[in-house]
C-alpha cells in the first residue's frame, strides 16, 4: 500500500474460500444429518449431570442447588431426544436424487436444481428437485421430493410450463410487453 492509495488502512470483509461460490465451481458436499447425534449425546450427558446434582442436593437440604437443575435436566433430555432421533444418515446425494427425479417426471430433463429440505417432526432430510424439460424453450416443468435416507420418491408434481405458449414459443415475462 502506498500513501496515495485511497483504500489504505481500510478493513474489508471477505468470504472464506470454501464459501465463495463464484470461485468454487466443483461439486458440493452437503453435510450428513447424522452429525446431529453429536450434540444430542452432549445434551444427554449434561442432562444426566444436572439430574444427579439435583437429586444429590435433596439430602443436603436447601442450598445453592434449586429446582432449576431438575427443570434443566428434563429440558436437556427432551432436546437430546430430538437431536438423537433426527440424526438421519443420508444415503442419497443430490446427483442420485436428480436421476430419481428424472425417472419420476417422465420427460428428458434439461435444467434442474436440487435443494436439501427437512420434513416432519423428526426432520427427515429430503431433496427438492425442480426441473425443466430439455426442449428450448422448456415446455414442461416438474417438482419432485426424494427422500435422502432411503431414496423413495415422496411426491411428484408435473405441469406444462405456464411461461411458454405453444402458439408463441417466446417466454412471457410478467408485466413486460413484447
Amino acid at each position: 500500500m502506498t500513501e496515495n492509495d485511497p483504500n489504505a488502512g481500510e478493513i474489508r470483509d471477505t468470504l472464506p474460500a470454501d464459501l465463495n461460490a463464484v470461485d468454487n465451481l466443483g461439486p458440493r458436499d452437503f453435510p450428513d444429518n447424522s452429525r446431529r447425534r453429536i450434540p444430542g449425546v452432549l445434551y444427554a450427558v449434561i442432562a444426566v449431570a444436572c439430574a444427579a446434582v439435583w437429586a444429590a442436593s435433596g439430602a443436603a437440604g436447601p442450598g445453592a442447588v434449586t429446582g432449576g437443575f431438575g427443570f434443566a435436566a428434563v429440558l436437556l433430555a427432551v432436546v437430546a431426544l430430538v437431536s438423537l432421533t433426527s440424526g438421519w444418515r443420508m444415503t442419497v446425494d443430490e446427483a442420485d436424487a436428480l436421476v430419481r427425479a428424472t425417472r419420476a417426471v417422465g420427460f428428458a430433463v434439461g435444467h434442474a436444481s436440487a435443494q436439501q429440505v427437512w420434513r416432519g417432526v423428526r426432520s427427515r432430510p429430503t431433496w427438492r428437485i425442480f426441473c425443466y424439460s430439455a426442449d428450448e424453450p422448456p415446455t414442461r416443468r416438474g417438482l419432485v421430493l426424494v427422500d435422502a435416507v432411503d431414496g423413495t420418491v415422496v411426491e411428484v408434481l408435473v405441469e406444462d410450463n405456464p411461461d411458454v405458449d405453444a402458439a408463441d414459443p417466446m417466454p412471457r415475462v410478467s408485466g413486460v410487453d413484447k
